[in-house]
């Protein structure tokens, strides 16, 4: 039936009624989501960096370590701890290194947004003598999320935002060691690194029962800026989805994505100087590789003298990742770090990520308190400046679920000086071999190391043979380095026949 409108002041009235109603209605059917961020993210890209202020009071700035740490949230004003939701989300303090303010929102039930005000009475300050009142202008460092996955009694972390674009994560059973970022710039360059890091984050209010949290944020640098979300589904392994847009704001040197940060001191394979009980101290033992033609690589970490950057030519790469592949106590004996617990991260492009390489950084370090390994994909293209550039890709932080090949993988490789009837100059490795495609092998099966070596290296010996310890096999190898002042690169994988049975064993050895 049609409705006939009077004209006149009646009519203006109808109209501007309907027009509200329209409006209130766009309004409620718009939900905060990944294009919002992602809109920010372009629009500051088209403009001139600009530089944060340093916030922070004098008193917070000069903080020891310990201090800072003194410093907590306290548990019972949690986000979401009197809705009894399954997630809950407590914040940093600004303090010590961490100098700039983080902007937190929360995405409410019906996809609108509030702020989550920074206040000094949501934190316990111990043994700090701080005046509240050079406070109050403050904000959150960052912020942590807390999830059951070691007991349903608990609400474990198992997420962390902390600190320029890093964050770490942990699935059941692990403690804290390989950290993550959103973006590398200019790693390792003489040039100097960039750091972009997050300014702004909006974390999805969770359904009652959630087994997911949805986090976006804003990230920022001279170069670049970007909008990012993370899907976190806490568990025996911990899966973090990412989906990124990325705008540069000018052509950079090297665009380092995915990358992974983590600690190795010394191991089986490199402590030579060291004088320390424990056998072994490190987050992270090898970078793996699963390239677009199928091919698995190994490459065990070291503790070099020198800056050592290498890399790997790849082709839409299936993975990657920083693995800790030693998990047993006695390879450590460290009751306080417990290494064997630290997760490795693994990385699993979706879609494809076309040409490019995979990239590691080693640094010398002195000691264990510093991160000196670094590792990511840099694309043979890098996007033109405003130009949006798309990166997906699944993060797993695992222990008892590492990702490995489906043929035998390295398990440990040992170093030592090379003999025969006595000690010689030559370089010696026991390298194991282990996995399912070995110990099914008829006991009578020739197994065949092969080896090959760089044009600084001369291979003396190789000899193959069963580990009936492991029920696997390993390579015994002798060689001689002519320059020792070179690093020099080996490359080892067992074969029946034609048949390859492991992944690529592939060790750089640092120059001396």
């Amino acid at each position: 039936m049609p409705v006939t409108i009077a004209r006149g002041r009646g009519l203006r009235v109808l109209v501007a009624s309907f027009m509200l109603v329209a409006l209130a209605a766009a309004g409620a059917c718009h939900a905060f989501d990944f294009e919002d961020v992602a809109k920010r993210a372009k629009d500051i890209a088209a403009s001139a960096y600009k530089k944060p202020d340093v916030n922070l009071p004098k008193a917070l700035q000069e903080l020891t370590y310990d201090q800072y740490r003194d410093i907590r949230y306290k548990p019972d004003r949690a986000l979401w701890r009197t809705a009894k939701l399954p997630f809950e989300v407590m914040f940093f303090h600004q303090g010590l290194y961490y100098n700039y303010p983080v902007a937190i929102h929360e995405i409410t039930a019906n996809g609108g947004v509030r702020d989550v005000p920074f206040d000094p009475d949501l934190f316990d300050y111990g043994h700090n003598k701080l005046d509240p009142n050079t406070l109050r202008g403050l904000g959150f460092a960052g912020f942590r999320v807390h999830y059951p996955v070691n007991s349903q009694k608990y609400k474990d972390e198992v997420l962390v935002f902390l600190g320029a674009s890093y964050f770490r994560a942990l699935g059941k059973g692990q403690r804290y060691g390989i950290s993550a970022r959103a973006l590398a710039i200019d790693t390792a360059l003489t040039s100097g690194e960039e750091f972009p890091r997050f300014t702004e984050f909006w974390i999805e209010r969770p359904q009652p029962n959630a087994h997911d949290l949805r986090i976006y944020a804003l990230l920022d640098s001279p170069s670049a800026s970007g909008a990012y979300r993370f899907v976190l589904r806490p568990g025996v392994d911990t899966i973090v989805d990412v989906h990124s847009r990325l705008f540069l704001r000018h052509n950079v040197a090297k665009l380092g994505l995915a990358p992974l940060t983590s600690m190795y001191y010394f191991g089986e394979n490199h402590r030579i100087g060291i004088d320390d009980f424990r056998p072994e101290v490190h987050d992270s033992d090898g970078l793996s590789i699963h390239s677009g033609t199928g091919e698995w690589l190994w490459r065990p970490l070291v503790n070099p003298k020198r800056l050592l950057v290498t890399s790997f030519a790849v082709d839409n790469p299936q993975g990657f990742g920083v693995q800790q592949r030693d998990r047993h106590f006695y390879r450590y004996e460290d009751l306080e770090a417990r290494y064997e617990t630290r997760p490795s991260v693994w990385i699993e492009p979706r879609g494809a990520w076309g040409g490019g390489r995979i990239e590691l950084v080693q640094i010398p370090t002195p000691d264990e308190t510093n991160d000196n390994v670094v590792a990511y994909f840099v694309p043979d293209v890098s996007p033109a400046p405003q130009q949006g550039y798309d990166l997906d890709y699944r993060m797993l932080w695992q222990m008892e679920n590492e990702t490995l090949p489906t043929l035998a993988h390295v398990s440990q490789s040992r170093r030592g000086h090379g003999y025969r009837r006595k000690p010689d100059d030559s370089i010696a490795f026991m390298i194991d071999f282990e996995g399912e495609v070995l110990k099914k092998l008829p006991i009578d099966t020739p197994v065949e190391g092969v080896v090959s070596g760089d044009a600084n290296i001369e291979i003396v010996e190789v000899n193959a043979y069963r580990n009936d310890v492991t029920n696997g096999w390993r390579l015994a190898l002798r060689f001689k380095r002519h320059d020792d002042k070179k690093a020099s690169e080996l490359r080892a994988f067992l074969r029946t026949g034609t048949t390859t049975l492991s992944e690529t064993w592939s060790y750089i050895l640092p120059a001396q």
